[in-house]
């Protein structure tokens, strides 16, 4: 097991918790940085600069490391999209998406890119008005942060028949339970995606059962309610429509 860095205070916890999830990942793998280069495609040095919260890892780097170990990458992606919105300046350099470094690529290129990334990051810096302060508001404009995994100890995999805890929070307007931010999915397969429905069925007065993530006949036939109830067509298929009636 690696003996991690602590991480940047300034980090906020929507960062921290996906940081330590995919350091999780990684030390259960058995994999070294240098392995993970060869298989993802991003760098030795980059893998560092994510996994010691210095930079926030791009989605492509997420769904790969989830795919080099094997791990379901939905919840991963979750946790990824709430850090994006409420990555904090001052936790590090932060990059755009980066392109996987080709094998072989010279010493001074990685370099050059490196410097202009932390270039264009301080030039950033600069222009912005006021820090984020953590725990406090988000500066005017920013996206809102969504409730992240009641169980920060879960693991990413989904397991049909197990029962998920429901911690519905309201952020700007919508509510979320911290399994899935969609509003568009129209649900059929077994997933997070249910849970999130199930869960946001609980907290509106429509018992599906227990949040299992199985679209079975008890989430069916709650579904169908809420839909009468808010005016839609009584179907039982939880898609755009439903989803907006669900996160208002």
């Amino acid at each position: 097991m690696s003996r991690w860095k602590e991480l940047p205070d300034s980090l906020d916890d929507a960062g921290r918790q996906l940081i330590v999830q995919l350091r999780r990942l990684k030390d259960r793998s058995g994999l070294s940085l240098a392995s993970l280069q060869s298989k993802t495609g991003y760098s030795r040095s980059s893998w560092e600069r994510y996994l010691n919260g210095k930079a926030l890892p791009p989605r492509q780097a997420v769904e790969e490391l989830a795919r080099v170990v094997g791990a379901e990458p939905t919840r991963l992606l979750v946790l990824h999209e709430v850090a994006e919105e409420t990555w904090q300046k001052d936790a590090g350099v932060t990059e755009a998406a980066e392109a996987p470094a080709p094998k072989g690529v010279r010493r001074w290129v990685l370099i050059g890119v490196l410097t202009t990334a932390v270039l264009g990051a301080l030039l950033v810096g600069l222009l912005l008005t006021a820090p984020w302060k953590g725990g406090g508001k988000s500066p005017a404009g920013a996206r809102p942060s969504v409730a992240v995994s009641p169980d920060p100890d879960a693991t990413f995999a989904y397991k049909p028949g197990k029962t998920y805890p429901c911690a519905v929070k309201r952020e700007r307007g919508r509510l979320y339970a911290g399994y899935s931010t969609t509003r568009t999915a129209v649900l059929s397969q077994p997933g997070w995606d249910v849970v999130e429905a199930q869960c946001l069925l609980r907290h509106r007065g429509f018992d599906p059962g227990g949040a299992d993530g199985v679209y079975g006949e008890n989430t069916t036939r709650a579904v169908k309610r809420l839909q009468d109830k808010a005016g839609l067509p009584p179907d039982g298929i939880v898609g755009p429509h439903t989803w907006q009636v669900l996160r208002r």
